[in-house]
């Protein structure tokens, strides 16, 4: 029974996804000053060629640039395109720690 718990905590190991899949926090990966993907959003505020405003679950990210493009959106990511200039976080306020 021992050697059968063993396997199992290894198969449990083994399966274990990584923590921004099974949390709600984004995941933000900057290419350059021209892409930038978001994972895990909740939804577009506002959305203008020289800013835009996502809403995640922990805040809003503030996008200010030239020539801004939502290129590719699915449920769970976004890419943004264009000249990035700066990006700021307004974390929520009522967030739960």
């Amino acid at each position: 029974m021992a050697k059968q718990n063993r396997g199992k905590r290894k198969i449990d190991k083994w399966l274990e996804m990584p923590a921004e899949i099974i949390s709600n926090e984004p995941k933000i990966t900057i290419i350059g000053f021209n892409e930038m993907l978001i994972e895990n959003y909740k939804g577009i505020l506002e959305y203008e060629e020289i800013y835009i405003r996502i809403n995640t679950h922990i805040g809003i990210i503030n996008i200010n640039g030239f020539n801004l493009n939502l290129e590719q959106m699915t449920g769970d990511d976004i890419l943004v395109t264009g000249k990035i200039d700066s990006i700021m976080f307004e974390p929520n306020i009522d967030e739960e720690e």
